[in-house]
């Protein structure tokens, strides 16, 4: 059964309508078209297709890494389809906090200074920044013993709740979580989505997490399939597959 949007609620994010084509004339490719949802304050989604499903493409636009061809995009209330590179910067900064496949971090520069660097960018004072990135290792599961580590230190699950901490440092509208458990084996992969499971049913954070696997797909409290640029279907009433506890990792 189809998820119906409930009007009463929040809407966090609205797409409506958005193709995006790369190219013209004769080699032109339609990576998206027209698709369209509406994601509520407080959920966790997945957007899960296979390669060349527009899954990827529609995270850069959900990101502001980049603008559909046509169709409209409004995050936490602002229409930032036709934003310019400036304006979506400061959106990126100000709305949006990103995890990685890749994990991202200064290999070499402690847990709480990775963590702190979004805000010494943005010119947040050291005691600030300091007491922020500290509360955002905590909600994503880390303790004392691990911030003045340095990343290159750490197990790979250890690291990804690192990055998890720093997106939420800024206190970002939305986490978008691009194939957050792809360099990482089945059971510490479990764990990290445990963290995202904790962040959505504790603290009420709005994730979008981008998978091409099933499996971790059904992590979710809803889950959009995606195949070739179109939606096939946006169900929430599935099982949610429950991971493992956090604190399960050392």
């Amino acid at each position: 059964m189809s998820w119906k949007f409930d009007p009463t609620i929040i809407t966090m994010i609205e797409v409506k309508d958005i193709t995006k084509t790369y190219g013209t004339g004769d080699t032109a490719f339609k990576a998206l078209r027209g698709v369209s949802f509406k994601i509520a304050e407080g959920e966790f989604v997945a957007v899960m297709g296979p390669s060349g499903s527009g899954k990827s493409t529609l995270m850069h636009i959900l990101g502001c890494l980049d603008t559909p061809t046509s169709g409209t995009y409004t995050l936490d209330g602002r229409d930032v389809s036709t934003m310019n590179d400036d304006e979506l910067a400061e959106i990126r900064k100000d709305k949006i906090g990103f995890v990685f496949q890749a994990f991202n971090l200064l290999p070499r520069t402690t847990v709480l200074r990775n963590v702190m660097l979004p805000l010494v960018y943005d010119g947040v004072d050291e005691e600030k920044r300091t007491k922020r990135a500290i509360q955002a290792l905590h909600d994503a599961g880390l303790t004392e013993t691990h911030f003045q580590h340095k990343s290159n230190e750490l197990s790979g699950g250890q690291i990804q709740r690192v990055a998890i901490a720093r997106a939420l440092v800024n206190n970002p509208a939305l986490i978008l979580a691009d194939e957050p458990t792809g360099n990482l084996d089945t059971k510490t992969g479990e764990i990290v989505l445990g963290t995202f499971q904790k962040l959505n049913n504790d603290f009420g954070r709005t994730i979008v997490l981008i998978t091409h696997e099933p499996d971790i797909a059904e992590h979710a409290k809803r889950i959009i399939t995606m195949r070739d640029g179109v939606i096939l279907s946006d169900k929430k009433d599935h099982i949610r597959r429950i991971a493992h506890h956090p604190e399960q990792i050392i």
